[in-house]
Protein backbone atom coordinates (compact mmCIF):
# COMPACT_ATOMS: atom_id res chain seq x y z
CA UNK A 1 0.00 0.00 0.00
CA UNK A 2 1.30 3.55 -1.14
CA UNK A 3 -0.91 5.85 0.88
CA UNK A 4 -1.27 9.38 -1.35
CA UNK A 5 -3.10 12.45 -0.23
CA UNK A 6 -4.86 14.60 -2.80
CA UNK A 7 -4.15 18.11 -4.08
CA UNK A 8 -6.02 21.19 -3.64
CA UNK A 9 -9.52 22.15 -4.96
CA UNK A 10 -9.18 23.67 -8.24
CA UNK A 11 -12.68 26.06 -7.71
CA UNK A 12 -14.38 25.66 -10.90
CA UNK A 13 -12.49 23.03 -12.66
CA UNK A 14 -15.19 21.42 -15.20
CA UNK A 15 -16.13 17.60 -14.76
CA UNK A 16 -15.34 15.69 -17.65
CA UNK A 17 -17.91 13.42 -19.49
CA UNK A 18 -17.36 9.95 -19.24
CA UNK A 19 -19.73 6.86 -20.20
CA UNK A 20 -18.87 3.73 -17.76
CA UNK A 21 -20.41 0.27 -16.92
CA UNK A 22 -22.02 0.17 -13.76
CA UNK A 23 -22.53 -3.09 -11.54
CA UNK A 24 -26.34 -2.91 -12.37
CA UNK A 25 -24.92 -3.40 -15.84
CA UNK A 26 -26.49 0.09 -17.58
CA UNK A 27 -24.36 2.66 -18.31
CA UNK A 28 -23.81 5.88 -16.93
CA UNK A 29 -22.56 8.98 -18.19
CA UNK A 30 -21.99 12.45 -15.99
CA UNK A 31 -25.57 13.97 -18.06
CA UNK A 32 -27.50 11.04 -16.60
CA UNK A 33 -25.58 11.15 -13.15
CA UNK A 34 -26.06 15.08 -12.09
CA UNK A 35 -28.04 16.06 -9.84
CA UNK A 36 -30.39 19.21 -9.76
CA UNK A 37 -27.99 20.77 -7.33
CA UNK A 38 -24.74 18.99 -8.39
CA UNK A 39 -22.76 15.64 -8.28
CA UNK A 40 -20.35 14.09 -5.91
CA UNK A 41 -17.96 11.87 -7.44
CA UNK A 42 -15.45 10.01 -6.11
CA UNK A 43 -12.83 6.98 -6.80
CA UNK A 44 -12.96 4.14 -4.41
CA UNK A 45 -11.77 0.50 -4.67
CA UNK A 46 -12.73 -2.62 -2.97
CA UNK A 47 -9.46 -3.95 -1.42
CA UNK A 48 -8.03 0.12 0.17
CA UNK A 49 -8.48 -0.20 4.33
CA UNK A 50 -9.40 3.73 3.74
CA UNK A 51 -12.87 3.28 1.65
CA UNK A 52 -13.50 0.35 4.10
CA UNK A 53 -13.14 2.35 7.19
CA UNK A 54 -15.22 4.54 5.61
CA UNK A 55 -18.01 2.61 3.75
CA UNK A 56 -20.59 3.41 6.13
CA UNK A 57 -20.23 6.28 6.70
CA UNK A 58 -19.78 6.88 2.87
CA UNK A 59 -23.37 5.21 2.55
CA UNK A 60 -25.18 7.32 4.79
CA UNK A 61 -23.86 10.16 3.82
CA UNK A 62 -24.49 9.91 -0.25
CA UNK A 63 -28.56 8.64 0.85
CA UNK A 64 -28.35 12.31 2.82
CA UNK A 65 -27.45 14.13 -0.34
CA UNK A 66 -29.99 12.70 -2.25
CA UNK A 67 -32.69 14.99 -0.32
CA UNK A 68 -30.32 18.26 -1.24
CA UNK A 69 -30.60 17.45 -4.68
CA UNK A 70 -26.83 16.06 -5.05
CA UNK A 71 -26.26 12.90 -7.07
CA UNK A 72 -23.20 10.80 -6.49
CA UNK A 73 -21.32 8.40 -7.98
CA UNK A 74 -18.45 5.76 -7.06
CA UNK A 75 -15.80 5.10 -9.82
CA UNK A 76 -13.28 2.02 -8.99
CA UNK A 77 -10.07 2.70 -11.47
CA UNK A 78 -7.73 0.88 -10.21
CA UNK A 79 -6.06 -2.60 -12.20
CA UNK A 80 -7.68 -5.60 -10.73
CA UNK A 81 -5.03 -7.66 -12.17
CA UNK A 82 -2.89 -6.91 -8.87
CA UNK A 83 -6.02 -7.00 -6.13
CA UNK A 84 -8.37 -9.78 -7.31
CA UNK A 85 -10.62 -8.11 -4.48
CA UNK A 86 -10.56 -4.85 -7.23
CA UNK A 87 -11.84 -7.23 -10.04
CA UNK A 88 -15.59 -6.33 -11.58
CA UNK A 89 -17.41 -9.26 -10.03
CA UNK A 90 -16.42 -8.27 -6.66
CA UNK A 91 -17.44 -4.46 -7.35
CA UNK A 92 -21.20 -6.18 -7.61
CA UNK A 93 -20.86 -8.08 -4.12
CA UNK A 94 -19.31 -4.88 -2.32
CA UNK A 95 -22.22 -3.05 -3.87
CA UNK A 96 -24.99 -5.52 -2.78
CA UNK A 97 -23.68 -5.63 0.64
CA UNK A 98 -23.47 -2.27 1.11
CA UNK A 99 -26.31 -1.10 -0.55
CA UNK A 100 -25.21 1.17 -2.01
CA UNK A 101 -27.55 3.75 -3.48
CA UNK A 102 -24.90 5.46 -6.22
CA UNK A 103 -24.14 3.74 -9.32
CA UNK A 104 -20.62 2.12 -8.90
CA UNK A 105 -18.49 2.38 -12.21
CA UNK A 106 -15.76 0.40 -13.20
CA UNK A 107 -13.00 2.65 -15.09
CA UNK A 108 -11.15 -0.20 -16.92
CA UNK A 109 -9.10 2.10 -19.31
CA UNK A 110 -8.21 4.38 -16.43
CA UNK A 111 -8.91 6.86 -18.60
CA UNK A 112 -11.73 8.58 -16.39
CA UNK A 113 -9.16 8.81 -13.33
CA UNK A 114 -6.37 10.12 -15.24
CA UNK A 115 -8.88 12.78 -16.74
CA UNK A 116 -9.78 13.98 -12.81
CA UNK A 117 -6.26 13.79 -11.72
CA UNK A 118 -7.55 11.15 -9.48
CA UNK A 119 -4.43 9.80 -7.00
CA UNK A 120 -6.06 7.47 -4.33
CA UNK A 121 -8.90 5.70 -2.92
CA UNK A 122 -10.56 7.55 -1.66
CA UNK A 123 -10.79 10.50 -3.51
CA UNK A 124 -13.93 13.05 -3.86
CA UNK A 125 -14.52 16.08 -5.67
CA UNK A 126 -17.80 17.78 -5.56
CA UNK A 127 -19.72 19.67 -8.19
CA UNK A 128 -22.08 22.22 -8.08
CA UNK A 129 -25.41 22.65 -10.41
CA UNK A 130 -23.28 24.17 -13.40
CA UNK A 131 -20.75 20.88 -13.14
CA UNK A 132 -17.91 23.09 -11.33
CA UNK A 133 -15.70 21.78 -8.61
CA UNK A 134 -16.31 23.37 -5.58
CA UNK A 135 -14.63 20.79 -3.34
CA UNK A 136 -11.51 18.41 -3.02
CA UNK A 137 -11.37 17.39 0.48
CA UNK A 138 -12.10 14.29 2.34
CA UNK A 139 -15.14 12.65 3.97
CA UNK A 140 -13.92 13.42 7.79
CA UNK A 141 -10.68 12.69 9.65
CA UNK A 142 -11.66 8.74 9.54
CA UNK A 143 -7.92 6.94 8.43
CA UNK A 144 -7.43 3.07 7.99
CA UNK A 145 -9.94 1.92 11.26
CA UNK A 146 -13.46 3.12 11.54
CA UNK A 147 -13.39 5.80 13.94
CA UNK A 148 -16.39 7.37 16.05
CA UNK A 149 -19.45 9.07 14.57
CA UNK A 150 -18.82 12.19 16.19
CA UNK A 151 -16.09 13.66 13.72
CA UNK A 152 -17.27 16.59 11.73
CA UNK A 153 -18.34 15.56 8.88
CA UNK A 154 -16.47 17.32 6.37
CA UNK A 155 -17.78 16.03 3.12
CA UNK A 156 -21.35 16.08 3.49
CA UNK A 157 -21.00 20.00 5.32
CA UNK A 158 -19.29 20.43 2.10
CA UNK A 159 -21.76 19.52 -0.25
CA UNK A 160 -25.04 20.38 1.85
CA UNK A 161 -23.25 24.18 1.31
CA UNK A 162 -22.52 23.66 -2.64
CA UNK A 163 -26.69 22.54 -2.82
CA UNK A 164 -27.45 25.64 -0.86
CA UNK A 165 -25.03 28.68 -2.18
CA UNK A 166 -22.89 26.86 -5.54
CA UNK A 167 -20.21 27.01 -3.82
CA UNK A 168 -17.62 24.83 -1.47
CA UNK A 169 -15.94 25.77 1.25
CA UNK A 170 -12.85 27.67 1.26
CA UNK A 171 -11.00 25.36 3.93
CA UNK A 172 -10.62 21.77 2.71
CA UNK A 173 -8.73 18.92 4.26
CA UNK A 174 -7.26 16.67 1.43
CA UNK A 175 -8.38 12.82 1.21
CA UNK A 176 -5.65 10.18 2.02
CA UNK A 177 -5.66 6.86 0.85
CA UNK A 178 -4.34 3.88 -1.04
CA UNK A 179 -2.70 5.03 -4.37
CA UNK A 180 -4.68 4.25 -7.54
CA UNK A 181 -2.90 1.03 -9.09
CA UNK A 182 -1.95 1.77 -12.69
CA UNK A 183 -1.60 -0.52 -15.25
Amino acid sequence: MSEKTTPICEYGQNAYDFSLSCTNEKIWTLENLKGERGLLIFFICNHCPFVKAILPKLVRVTNTLIDHGINSVGIMSNDPSEYNEDSFENMHKIAVKNKFSFPYLYDKTQEVAKKYGAVCTPDFFGYNEMLKLQYRGRLDATRMAETSNDLQPELLEAMIKISESGEGPIKQNSSVGCSIKWK
